[in-house]
């Protein structure tokens, strides 16, 4: 029984648990996030040295924000076609027609309010409840909830670092049953690093059309390929027609707060995904849209100017990683993250995580916040000065394991 002497106390506790009784059964046993929990403990410390979170430390080129303000002072500031801006459509078309000499119908081309939401809609356009999606792991944390969330059930492929966190082709193979709808692939991979070269994307295009799969393609970290060329997936012979390809601007353009990115895939699967995203946000921000605009057409003038810059601090940092006992990191493929081996300090990566941020005052992400095969590493975002960097492993190297 309740007891409570405050009137207005009370009243707040028994509507507290009331209302806790009508959140949806899925929900209610929900903990919070790896990635949560190590957030809430960040703030203790004003000498915090954060490197768990992916986002970029600049700003958005000024060129690319005074021609969208421009925009909007000059009208652009109303929903445009729930498809995306027309002229952001053909703005992508043709990148994709210049940088990969492929050609794009406006048909195949879908403007989302992030490639995160962007996801939610390729996953709902595609998924029956029950249906399974392969995630090769480990993976970017969202996609398991994702899955689960549009009536899907994950179904997790380790990689592993003595294959250089590769898809292997014969797991992959094993984890396939009459269920199995999908599987996403995330090139460069976000949190390991790894970038799958052409050998290995013609491996999937010929596993996806035996078992007749749909291949999801999250390609947003595609500027931050340190050895292999970048080549889209849905180039590859017949792959057009069974994948969905996912692109951001949030990191090839250091826009991620204008939470803008797009969708290529055949126009059945486009107008599916019209017809959510209508019934759900109906357009992305019309102002992030001109801003997209404006960073394709600066393209060949800032990219570099980012990613050598994160190319420097990776392998700055891996350099680092390397000289400190018990810790080591494989060279960077590409990505601004690395995936620290700290199996030889004997802490699980809950706990080294923990131990780093009260004893050292350095944030990271747990590994295990990326599927069971995380775990026995933490995620590095380097996506602070070199300065920084040096100073979080100066003090980490301080400590006892």
């Amino acid at each position: 029984m309740l007891m409570c002497y405050d009137k207005k106390e009370c009243f707040g506790k028994k509507e507290s648990i009331a209302m806790r009784n009508y959140i949806a059964r899925r929900f209610q046993t929900a903990q919070d996030s790896v990635m949560a929990s190590a957030a809430a403990e960040k703030g203790a410390y004003s000498d915090l040295i954060d490197l768990s979170i992916g986002d970029t430390d600049f700003t958005t080129d000024e060129r690319i924000i005074r021609a969208a303000m421009e925009d909007a002072l000059a009208g652009h500031t109303h929903y445009t076609s729930p498809q995306g801006d027309p002229e952001l459509i053909d703005e992508i078309r043709t990148y994709y027609k210049t940088a990969h000499n492929m050609d794009l119908a406006r048909e195949q081309v879908f403007i989302s309010a992030s490639s995160c939401f962007g996801m939610e809609l390729a996953l709902m356009s595609i998924l029956d409840p029950g249906d399974e999606v392969i995630l090769f792991a480990p993976y970017f944390s969202p996609y398991k909830e994702q899955v689960e969330l549009t009536g899907g059930v994950a179904v997790e492929v380790p990689c592993l670092e003595e294959e250089g966190f590769a898809i292997n082709a014969q797991r992959l193979r094993a984890a396939i049953t009459p269920r199995t709808k999908a599987m996403i692939v995330n090139n460069p991979c976000n949190p390991t690093g790894a970038a799958y070269d052409l050998q290995t994307y013609q491996t999937l295009a010929q596993v996806a059309e035996e078992f007749d799969l749909v291949v999801i393609l999250d390609e947003i970290y595609t500027d931050y390929m340190f050895e292999e060329p970048f080549r889209p997936f849905r180039g590859l012979p017949g792959m057009a027609q069974r994948s969905i390809t996912l692109n951001s601007f949030s990191k090839n353009y250091i826009m991620t707060g204008w939470r803008v990115g797009s969708i290529i895939a055949e126009p059945a699967v486009i107008d599916t995904i019209k017809r959510i995203n209508e019934n759900m946000v109906y357009s992305a921000p019309s102002v992030s849209q001109r801003a997209a605009i404006h960073a394709l057409r600066l393209r060949s003038e800032i990219g570099d100017k980012y990613t050598g810059e994160y190319r420097r601090r990776v392998f700055y940092t891996a350099e680092r990683i390397n000289a400190i006992p018990k810790l080591s990191v494989r060279e960077p493929q590409g990505t601004f993250y690395l995936f620290m081996n700290i199996k030889q300090t004997g802490l699980d990566s809950i706990a080294f995580c923990q131990k780093c941020v009260k004893e050292a005052h350095v944030a990271m992400v747990p590994g295990v916040a990326f599927g069971a095969a995380g775990e026995g590493y933490v995620r590095i975002a380097c996506t602070t000065s070199e300065e920084k960097l040096g100073e979080a492993f100066d003090r980490i190297a301080a400590l006892k394991f």
